[in-house]
């Protein structure tokens, strides 16, 4: 799962030039996500996307669009659905 939290002047002037809404739909068609939020998080613009990371070297291409078109502050962190948990509580029992 990815937080991005948007620098607020950035993502102002985005909206103002009208390039917020194309920046954003080409992150969505390069992560694929299975689900996206869009929302206030601790005082600033925020999405949330959760998706399939096959591999970390993943990260630079998955973030950077985050950071120089947005100024964002991001935060990755590792989440399981419901068959991944299952899958790895029996694996606990062996």
């Amino acid at each position: 799962m990815l937080r991005a939290r948007l620098d607020t002047q950035v993502s102002n002037e985005l909206l103002a030039d009208g390039t917020m809404a194309q920046v954003m739909q080409s992150l969505l068609e390069q992560f694929k996500p299975e689900a996206a939020y869009f929302h206030p998080y601790d005082g600033g613009r925020t999405c949330t996307l959760v998706f399939d990371m096959q591999d970390t070297s993943q990260l630079p291409a998955l973030t950077e669009t985050f950071f120089q078109k947005f100024g964002a502050e991001i935060e990755i962190c590792p989440v399981m659905n419901v068959e991944d948990m299952q899958k790895g509580l029996a694996a606990l029992r062996g």
